[in-house]
């Protein structure tokens, strides 16, 4: 059969099995696993398929997706699900790349995209040659709200469109062709030129539109996350020029009014959420003037200067009492009368490993928008995953859940600093930093001054804007000291001074809460292979292309150690999973989506990871019988199972990986630990998939083929969560000759709790031990031990105690030991 003919009857296929599943979806509700339903996955033909927005409307569910750069149009749609979960894309779809959405009260119209939704349900289509750019914002008019909004595009395109009649005027040309070194069209309207690019967010109100830029353009900016960039700016809708309030990265713009836009424009408020390379960043109009807080990072998978790693963080209601807020990994309490006098109610809720692109309440249910599967990994190559082929085909879903899962899923953690290496004025505070909603709380500060520098510190306690005193630190020169912050130290903020000018200035926060989870992993992973397993069947995973939108499984069954089967399995829409018989596929997958061969070294200290850069990093394994699945290899280390973000499954811990450009493997934290052989996994139609199943294991989440051979396990990449809490044991050392003078290497110490630490040596000697505060190098001595000749010395770490990394140095050479044991 030829290659034409198969895609056009795979078409055909999927179109019939589509009709039925609508037809069935009437009568029986649809398959779902961990609130995932196969059969709403949404493609397209690109290098991603985002989720741009979800926005109940005309009681159906409006979803739109995106490619990455489509300016002009693109294969991907507008669709409506009814209550039933029917799925139907709309027939005059344009694509693009948009994420814009509001719903404009005059006219009782639902803006998504490029589309104009009427209360009946009615689409009207503004053409990409009307308004060309990747739409990424909506707004209320400054001057005729009634019947005009305005849009907004990633490149500084900015429209003003009669809603009526979809006239569109353009206020500001989108410099879409000047990021191609084309010339700005002639005798239209100027260009914008604000720094930064990659526009996320769009509001209005206090007599300005506000703009958001969360990237950057500059060649430096793709490797280093430090350097400049993003920007929020103003508009007074009359001006030529914009004015710039912040040259920082910065995501969505939102107020009160949410999606309808405020109530009362003359006085609400509008807040802005964004971040640089020490912390997030939260600024407030109020009253007419700006003001900036500060808040902890979660997840690094979001940094980049770039801005591509972002994909649209919100400020949203949702129905609840407050609003949530979704920045760095993490789900947030968000007042909706956050002002300058009334700041305090931001509070963490929990963690997360979805790429959310917008999310919504629909039939009493929450409903996020992923990106799930991206055909390219843009940026995000590593030695680690191999030469793996990426999907075949870019893809994503809805998930839905219950507005709990808020709070249920990762630990909250929060790192970050209002100073990092800066040069500080003397006795000027520093931004208000949160210091409410986290249980142990913990700052470290350094500076570069010759002199002791004292550091004062005063707390907001009721989000007023009131400062009193809460506690005086004095820093001798070439130190590092930590101070502890009681529970009973309550407040909404807190912000420090230093009491003479000084260079290179630190003050970094890491706060956590205590993880409640216990070490079983929960009964939906039952069946998934442990050491144990005699029958069971593995394979490599990987979503096929040519629009097939099935999932490749080159599958092999082993009875008693011995190979007994191998097959090429495929699995499709309705997740059923039938042997294809199929010998070349069977080869092209396990030869296109190797597992590579050494990628991590174990020996008797822990396990060493060296990164594409030549750097040495050291985990931990879990105990139990982590040790014993890792002669059960190759087993899959690294693989992008949510857009732009890795999962590394290392020593029995899974952890969540940033892209290089976003820090990397020294930035990487655990997510769970776990007893299982996990062979193979990854995303498809918004399930994670795993191979590596025994031959007995049934449940909701075994997909077991038709003939019985073999299976997969399916759930969500946030079930990963319930697997257990992170714990190990290892360290850089153990009983290993050590040079004298030399850092060991770096051991990882983020996210984890209980942390106790033994030394030994077999000759007398100091041991210097170091942390790094930031996860970029930023070592510094927490404590110097003597240690006499084969007498360990043990050492437990203070609770709210947390930092990137630990290294050791010791004085003499000898044979040394150093680990640490994370409970």
């Amino acid at each position: 059969m030829t290659h034409p003919q198969r895609v056009w009857i795979a078409s055909i296929l999927l179109t019939l099995s589509l009709s039925v599943a609508s037809q069935a979806a009437e009568n029986d509700p649809p398959r779902q696993i961990s609130g995932i339903y196969p059969h709403l996955a949404y493609w397209n033909d690109h290098g991603e398929c985002g989720t741009g927005a979800v926005v109940p409307w005309t009681d159906k569910l409006w979803v739109i997706t995106y490619g990455p750069h489509f300016p002009h149009g693109s294969t991907d749609k507008l669709y409506s699900i009814d209550h039933h979960l029917a799925i139907t894309p709309f027939a005059d779809s344009v694509g693009g790349t948009p994420a814009n959405r509001m719903i404009h009260r005059e006219t009782n119209q639902l803006l998504i995209g490029p589309y104009v939704v009427s209360s009946e349900g009615n689409v009207r289509v503004i053409p990409p040659k009307a308004m060309p750019g990747r739409l990424t914002g909506n707004a209320r008019h400054l001057f005729d709200p009634a019947h005009k909004a305005y849009y907004a595009t990633m490149e500084e395109g900015f429209y003003e469109v009669d809603l009526n009649s979809l006239e569109v005027t353009t206020l500001f040309q989108d410099s879409q062709g000047q990021l191609r070194g084309k010339k700005p069209d002639e005798g239209t309207a100027p260009l914008a030129n604000l720094p930064g690019y990659h526009g996320k967010g769009l509001y209005s109100g206090q007599g300005r539109l506000i703009y958001a830029n969360n990237g950057d353009n500059a060649r430096e900016a793709l490797v280093r996350p430090d350097v400049p960039s993003g920007c929020l700016a103003e508009w007074d809708g009359k001006s030529e020029t914009w004015t710039v309030i912040r040259r920082n990265q910065f995501c969505d713009v939102r107020g009160p009014g949410d999606l309808l836009g405020n109530p009362n424009p003359a006085t609400d408020p509008i807040w802005a959420i964004g971040w640089d390379h020490r912390s997030l960043i939260l600024m407030l109009l109020d009253e007419g003037k700006w003001t900036s807080y500060r808040l902890p990072k979660a997840s690094h998978c979001y940094d980049g200067a770039h801005g591509w790693n972002t994909e649209w963080p919100r400020i949203h209601d949702i129905g609840l009492t407050d609003f949530n807020m979704t920045m760095h990994g993490m789900f947030w309490h968000f007042p909706p009368t956050f002002t300058k006098g009334n700041s305090a109610g931001i509070a963490p809720r929990s963690t997360y490993l979805k790429v959310i692109g917008d999310y919504c309440r629909w039939n009493d249910q929450l409903v996020f928008g992923c990106d799930d599967a991206a055909q390219s990994e843009f940026l995000n190559k590593r030695k680690a995953k191999g030469e793996v082929a990426g999907p075949g085909q870019s893809h994503s879903n809805l998930w839905f859940t219950s507005p709990e899962i808020l709070d249920k899923l990762g630990p909250s953690i929060g790192r970050g600093a209002v100073w990092l290496n800066d040069k500080v004025a003397a006795n000027t505070p520093s931004e208000p930093y949160l210091f409410a909603g986290f249980q142990q709380r913990n700052v470290c500060l350094t500076h570069a001054a010759k002199v002791p520098v004292t550091f004062t510190f005063e707390v907001d306690r009721q989000g007023n804007d009131q400062w009193t005193p809460l506690a005086e630190i004095t820093v001798p020169p070439g130190q590092a000291v930590w101070h502890s912050f009681a529970a009973s130290e309550e407040g909404a903020w807190i912000r420090v001074a230093i009491d003479q000018a000084c260079e290179e200035v630190t003050a970094q926060f890491q706060y956590s809460s205590r993880d409640p989870r216990g070490l079983d992993p929960a009964n939906m992973f039952q069946g998934i292979r442990t050491s144990k397993s005699q029958n069971y069947s593995q394979g490599i995973v990987r979503v096929r292309g040519d629009k097939l939108q099935t999932l490749a499984f080159s599958a092999t069954q082993v009875e008693d150690g011995q190979v007994v089967h191998e097959g090429f399995y495929e699995l499709d829409g309705n997740l059923r999973l039938t042997d294809q018989h199929d010998v070349a596929a069977f080869k092209w997958t396990n030869e296109h989506a190797a597992i590579p061969q050494g990628v991590l070294t174990h020996d008797t200290a822990s396990i060493l990871y060296i990164d594409d850069d030549g750097n040495r990093w050291r985990l931990p394994r879990s105990p139990g019988e982590a040790e014993a699945v890792e002669k059960f290899g190759p087993l899959r280390v690294s693989r992008e199972v949510a857009t732009e973000r890795d999962l590394f499954n290392c020593g029995g811990t899974f952890y969540e990986l940033p892209a290089r450009n976003a820090g990397g493997m020294a930035k990487v934290r655990p997510i769970a630990s776990h007893p299982y052989a996990i062979h193979d996994y990854c995303s498809y139609r918004g399930l994670m998939i795993v191979s590596g199943i025994d031959a007995e294991a049934k449940g909701e989440h075994i997909l077991r083929s038709d003939d019985g051979r073999v299976a997969l396990w399916a759930g969500v990449i946030d079930d990963l969560w319930k697997l257990g809490k992170p714990v190990g044991i290892g360290g850089p050392w153990k009983e290993t000759a050590v040079e004298g003078g030399a850092p060991s290497d770096p051991y990882l110490m983020t996210g984890f709790d209980a942390k106790r630490l033994t030394l030994l040596s077999d000759v007398a000697t100091k041991i210097k031990i170091e942390v790094d505060i930031t996860g970029t190098g930023n070592w510094q001595t927490y404590e110097t031990v003597d240690l006499n000749p084969n007498q360990p010395e043990k050492i437990t770490f203070p609770a709210d105690f947390q930092a990137y990394w630990i290294r050791f140095t010791s004085t003499q050479p000898g044979k040394m030991t150093g680990q640490l044991e994370y409970k």
